[in-house]
């Protein structure tokens, strides 16, 4: 990978990293459905009048923004305006490397290799230690409301990407490869209404009215993070990343995406675990690790290496 591209890679790893804390961030002066309405918003607007739509039905466009927006960020946002802490949120958010092949399976018939099913194992394990410490008092404890609704996030976007899945494959049968930009953008048309409608059951008018009219600087900026940075540089780039590089060399640099967002939470919010917790983050991103990293490639890259000290 050209130097260029892997900092840009690290960039967008960063960027995503973070944006757990900043979602916490502007949850102090926004409610959750409100932010998410807000968020994709302005990421379909105004990109709709310069991007074209998509080339894939109406109804899959809609199933890839209801998962994304309604069904992922909906259900992440409430969670940590509940209380889950932002570093273990980008945590239990990576459980995506696990469902999304799974799902793969289920429901393209695609294959679900046996480090897969160790990693998704493993997993589930961590997460099932970080629940247990849930059941705790003190400053420990997250509400057992915010856990499961922070793993339907990545639920909801394992659906996504089977949604651009299958999309991508009717492409290529066709000769053409599917923007994803574009689909991030219209996607985002389909959120706003019914997460409006979503803060309306949650809030009043009048509470929306007044967080809209009173929106601080803090707020504002973790709106415009989350639309311009997170969303669109954000999938942006990664898509540019993946249509030039094999997925193999671009799939475990999104390990660091957890790590960061463990740093900046720590950093900017003080966010403390447990050490129950922390034991059930570790077990989980050796999951991810056994999921995500090509075993043979490092095995590759370490004799070709070991070759060259030789000569």
């Amino acid at each position: 990978m050209k130097r260029k591209d892997f900092l840009l890679a690290i960039l967008v790893v960063v960027v995503w990293g973070a944006n757990f804390t900043v979602i916490k961030l502007g949850l102090n002066g926004v409610p959750p459905m409100l932010l998410v309405t807000l968020r994709f918003t302005l990421v379909a607007f105004p990109a709709v009048f310069f991007i074209k739509p998509p080339k894939m039905p109406i109804k899959d466009i809609f199933l890839y923004g209801f998962t994304v927006g309604v069904g992922q960020f909906g259900c992440l946002f409430y969670a940590m305006h509940i209380g889950m802490p932002a570093g273990l949120a980008s945590i239990i958010v990576q459980l995506q490397a696990f469902i999304s092949p799974f799902l793969g399976y289920l429901l393209l018939k695609e294959s679900f290799k046996t480090k897969q099913l160790v990693g998704f194992i493993i997993g589930a394990l961590g997460l099932l230690v970080i629940g247990i410490d849930s059941t705790t008092s003190g400053i420990s404890s997250i509400p057992l409301g915010a856990i499961l609704l922070t793993i339907c996030a990545p639920i909801f976007w394992s659906f996504s990407n089977i949604v651009a899945r299958t999309a991508s494959k009717k492409a290529r049968e066709k000769s053409e490869e599917l923007d994803m930009i574009s689909l991030v953008v219209w996607g985002s048309l389909v959120t706003p209404i019914p997460a409006l409608l979503l803060a309306l059951l949650m809030d009043s008018p009048q509470t929306l009215i007044n967080s809209i009219t009173n929106l601080n600087m803090m707020s504002i900026f973790a709106i415009l993070y989350l639309a311009f940075a997170s969303t669109l540089f954000g999938y942006g780039f990664w898509s540019i990343l993946i249509s030039k590089y094999p997925l193999n060399k671009i799939s475990p640099l999104s390990l660091l995406v957890p790590i960061t967002g463990l740093l900046t939470a720590r950093i900017v919010l003080l966010e403390k675990l447990s050490t129950l917790q922390w034991v059930g983050v570790s077990i989980i991103i050796i999951g991810l690790m056994i999921t995500n990293l090509d075993i043979k490639q490092i095995k590759y890259l370490y004799n070709k290496n070991k070759v060259k000290e030789i000569k």
